[in-house]
């Protein structure tokens, strides 16, 4: 995206909608929250989802562009613009800056423990290990290109990272030493891939396209093709909760469900610049780049609050503040 074109992106009043009071039920102890970026205004945003409102505003470094939970109550901050990474714990609202060389970081995966969090760098061509509990990266591993979107499997054994946004090549690495990467081989899709993710259960692979309105499915095991699917204006975006795929076009400003077997089960219109996706909580989050918002839908696809964050909004994750 253009910085020119949201840094016109003009302020509008907050919008709130009507939370269901079901919606933080069976998520044990604490309040769920959104921490969403404000690329522009160098914070990000604590959204309680109970209430539907913004809890606090967090002060970072400029240019907060992805950021992802990488442990309980901990996100990891990508400064890609400054070459830094930063910490944020939103249980006692503090930022820490993470130690290491960075070039361009893009994009985090982390392990279900929460040690452990690989980040994409795409000046370095570079996967970066970052220790989450000492707050510093530990690790390399060249991958043969500019890193940036990227996927883990929930049994934390495989990583796939594309290689550009428009990517002629999936990355694959081996994570059977946690801490060490190693590369083992690359797919090469029908098309430039940009976004990659595991479906529950780490059968397959969804690999979104940034050059077309395509999608491709492989299996995740032996890296073979099942199918292609129609999809909206690229780059698209995917995520996974329980049997169901969202998958965002920000420029055609549409979130599409499917099931995982690839079939459409319904589309709905999001904010222009709605192109990252999220989920957590038993909900579905998308911020928009253009217009500053952040959606958050259903399990089932059904949309429950748009409210306005900032000027500009790059990405979004869930955490549980205790």
């Amino acid at each position: 995206m253009d910085r020119r074109r949201f840094l016109a992106a003009a302020a509008a009043p907050l919008v709130f909608g009507a939370v269901p009071p079901a919606f933080a039920r069976n998520l044990g102890g604490g309040t769920p929250v959104a921490l969403v970026t404000a690329d522009l205004e160098a914070h990000i945003v604590a959204v309680d989802l109970e209430t539907g409102r913004i809890r606090k505003r967090l002060e970072t470094r400029a240019w907060p562009r992805s950021i992802e939970a990488v442990g309980d109550g901990v996100a990891l901050v990508a400064h890609t613009e400054l070459g830094a990474l930063s910490l944020v714990e939103a249980g006692t609202d503090s930022v820490e800056a993470v130690a290491g060389r960075f070039g361009q970081p893009r994009y985090t995966a982390a392990r279900p423990d929460g040690r452990l969090a690989y980040v994409t760098d795409s000046a370095r061509n570079e996967v970066v290990v970052v220790d989450v509990q000492r707050r510093r990266a530990i690790s390399r591993v060249a991958v043969g290109g500019p890193a940036r979107h990227l996927g883990i499997d929930r049994s934390a054994r495989r990583l796939f990272v594309a290689l550009g946004a428009k990517a002629q090549e999936i990355a694959v690495l081996a994570l059977d030493t946690p801490a060490r990467p190693r590369l083992v081989g690359t797919i090469r899709p029908p098309f430039l891939a940009h976004d990659v993710g595991f479906t529950p259960g780490d059968r397959r692979v969804w690999i979104t396209s940034g050059d077309r309105g395509r999608i491709a499915i492989y299996e995740a095991a032996t890296a073979r093709l099942v199918r292609t699917l129609a999809a909206d204006a690229p780059p698209q975006h995917v995520a996974f909760l329980g049997e169901r795929a969202f998958v965002t076009s920000g420029d055609d400003a549409i979130l599409r469900v499917h099931a995982l077997d690839g079939r459409l089960l319904r589309s709905m219109p999001v904010p222009l610049g709605s192109f990252n996706v999220q989920q957590g909580g038993g909900r579905i989050l998308t911020p928009s780049l253009d217009r500053g918002t952040l959606c958050v839908v259903t399990a089932g696809g059904v949309p429950v609050e748009q409210l306005r964050v900032a000027r500009s909004s790059h990405d979004a994750c869930f955490v549980m503040r205790r």
